[in-house]
């Protein structure tokens, strides 16, 4: 997990430019740096520390992680609302064109859990996965500045906030700068809706479990680094259980039957990032990855 001060966040920009530009190899180092400088010039313009009213602290002014759950005043169901980071773990040596940012095996490769050979792909699953493969890194749609889907987006090496009203909750993602929806307000989920990046959600709960179910997908994102992709036919299934106040538990389970031969399902924690905020991150802004990509030595 990045940790922000309030020096220079060149952390941050290198969540937001570390992986791609270490596919460069060394061709891409002084450009990295140079804008890890300029980010330092900027990086006080926003709210990098801004202490959270209300939250339970430690005697030395930290946030206690291991607090209570806060609830909503309306129904009493546990408050999702914060800033939040999948948690990394360790990785064998090398950059898997990924930067230096501590990232989760799922982001990496949702399919981490399976052995080599083992996976559970329909021929027409492992047909898109080489297809990707064969294209490369920069095939990423990500890397083309176009948005991370769901569920990938919440396994990012970088932080998502989530603002929980009665009705409706958002879902902040600092990558692109986009949103997303998750409807609790009692409708039902459409029928054949038209395709998108994000998919359309309804949330309800089961106990204390915030269950989003999400379709309506097209089938242009990509569920990790190494390229495995999914149809339009794919349903996504988000259980989110906050334990304690520092971590929400999330299980992921992904059905998609023209790529998978039964549902996968993966379980990670999110840790809250307390006391700072998502910061405004505009993939296409000063992008000149292209140009140098297509013109790089071979």
């Amino acid at each position: 997990m990045w940790l922000r001060d309030d020096r220079c966040d060149s952390g941050r920009l290198r969540r937001s430019i570390g992986f791609r530009f270490t596919l460069l190899g060394m061709r891409g180092s002084c450009l990295i740096g140079a804008l890890i400088v300029a980010a330092c010039v900027s990086a006080h313009a926003q709210w990098l520390n801004q202490p959270v009213a209300g939250a339970p602290r430690t005697p030395d002014g930290k946030v206690n992680m291991m607090g209570p759950v806060p609830r909503t005043r309306i129904n009493g169901k546990p408050d999702l609302s914060g800033l939040w980071q999948v948690e990394a773990e360790p990785r064998p040596p090398g950059l898997f064109g990924l930067g230096e940012s501590p990232n989760s095996k799922y982001f990496r490769d949702i399919l981490s859990d399976f052995k080599p050979g083992e996976e559970p792909l329909t021929d027409a699953g492992r047909e898109l996965f080489n297809k990707h493969v064969q294209a490369g890194a920069f095939a990423n749609p990500s890397l083309n500045c176009l948005p991370d889907g769901v569920p990938h987006g919440d396994l990012l090496p970088e932080p998502f906030k989530i603002i929980q009203t009665p009705g409706v909750i958002a879902m902040l993602y600092e990558v692109g700068t986009i949103f997303r929806q998750v409807f609790t307000d009692g409708r039902k989920q459409l029928v054949d809706p038209a395709p998108t990046w994000l998919g359309y959600s309804i949330g309800t709960w089961d106990l204390d479990t915030l269950v989003i179910d999400t379709r309506g997908f097209n089938d242009r994102s990509w569920l990790d680094a190494r390229g495995h992709g999914h149809s339009e036919q794919m349903r996504v299934e988000e259980r989110f259980h906050r334990r304690d106040y520092g971590h929400l538990d999330l299980t992921i389970t992904i059905e998609d039957p023209k790529i998978f031969t039964r549902p996968v399902t993966v379980s990670v924690t999110e840790q809250l990032l307390p006391d700072t905020d998502v910061f405004e991150h505009i993939c296409a802004e000063a992008e000149k990855d292209a140009a140098r990509i297509a013109n790089a030595p071979r």
